[in-house]
């Protein structure tokens, strides 16, 4: 059994076939209106972008979704969660700032804004899975108590997972930090031999745990809590992740994404938008140059068909030179694996197909 996935690119010769008309036939084709009741308290789930990265979704098009939620008769609220990481996200007053510094204030989207798990991240509710790496997740209180909820995701690549779409979006995107701790549990920041013990990554790390023991940088394993801090801090790059346990970090991802609308069964939509396709995440403080054109807008109730189809629709393009592609630019050739040679992106589409979160088999649909 295939899933609905819709698909609009992005030629435009009328306003009738401008971005914000196409997301909103998309929605109507959907039919998101069908699950979104009046009263509901609707969760917009987004990424409001790291302070000095500009290729986040652009709040006009956001607000064109808003403004279908509302005409739904619900109370809609655009909503993310703070990050593990210490970088302008990290609690609700910074990530605040953030969102309305990078265009998300009500005067623009007409709606609040709303950090899920609270100023520090611990406000989350525990959902029983009973999957393979938890019994229970850590979701953030403020999603899992929405009535119903869209997930708009920015398709990019991704160091740890390949790339992130709406599978990434729910699992690290709806957990609150102890959640986002135990995902990041298998995969923690290794040093290598290039290490000068300059101390760097000492400075660098929020909860010091790193020292520097016979002229080498070491890291307390059982207090750290993979952050990653010192890995983009470090200027020898001599702290890496170990590619083997990315995997393992890819299915405990699905697993969170699974239970982030666990008790939402028929009441989520998805909407991956492909422009912009940077090699990383926006969490980043920069953009990177795009890996393939600009395709198009993607949506579907089944993210696992979506994150396929959004896969392979990336895939079907001849890839740009001058990026970080460094190989796979034929048209077919996996663009992920030829920004990121030893991540598999598929593992968590997969996995989240094996749990029966959704299918990969989809019915692709232009609108």
């Amino acid at each position: 059994m295939s899933s609905k996935v819709y698909f609009s690119n992005f030629r435009s010769r009328s306003k009738e076939e401008n971005k914000i008309s196409k997301i909103q036939q998309l929605f109507d084709k959907v039919g998101f209106a069908e699950f979104i009741q009046n009263g509901d308290l609707t969760a917009i789930k987004l990424h409001f972008g790291e302070r000095g990265n500009d290729t986040f979704l652009k709040p006009v098009l956001v607000s064109s979704i808003v403004e279908k939620t509302l005409d739904c008769q619900a109370k809609p609220f655009l909503t993310d969660t703070n990050t593990l990481y210490y970088g302008s996200r990290h609690n609700s007053v910074d990530h605040l700032k953030t969102a309305i510094k990078n265009g998300f204030a009500y005067a623009v989207t007409g709606v609040p804004l709303v950090i899920a798990d609270g100023i520090r991240g611990n406000n989350w509710i525990s959902v029983n899975v009973n999957l393979k790496h938890f019994q229970d997740v850590k979701i953030a209180g403020d999603i899992e108590k929405a009535d119903s909820m869209l997930v708009l995701s920015h398709f990019k690549g991704h160091g740890m997972s390949g790339f992130g779409g709406a599978i990434k979006n729910l699992a690290m995107g709806c957990s609150a930090a102890p959640g986002k701790v135990e995902q990041h549990q298998c995969s923690k920041p290794v040093i290598n031999n290039e290490c000068t013990a300059c101390g760097t990554c000492v400075d660098s790390c929020p909860i010091s745990v790193i020292t520097l023991q016979n002229k080498k940088a070491e890291i307390d394993m059982k207090k750290c809590i993979a952050c990653n801090n010192c890995i983009s801090n470090c200027p020898e790059s001599a702290i890496e992740l170990d590619s083997k346990s990315l995997p393992e970090f890819s299915e405990r991802m699905v697993e969170y994404a699974y239970g982030a609308v666990k008790h939402k069964k028929g009441r989520v939509g998805y909407i991956n938008f492909l422009m912009d396709i940077t090699p990383d995440c926006d969490c980043e403080a920069f953009s990177d140059t795009a890996i393939v054109p600009d395709i198009g807008i993607i949506a579907s109730k089944d993210p696992v068909a979506l994150d396929a189809a959004s896969y392979d629709l990336v895939n079907q393009q001849m890839g740009l030179e001058g990026s970080l592609l460094e190989h796979q630019h034929h048209q077919g050739g996996d663009k992920f694996r030829g920004v990121w040679e030893d991540v598999d992106g598929r593992v968590q589409i997969r996995y989240a197909e094996k749990i029966g979160f959704g299918t990969q088999k989809y019915n692709l649909i232009t609108v």
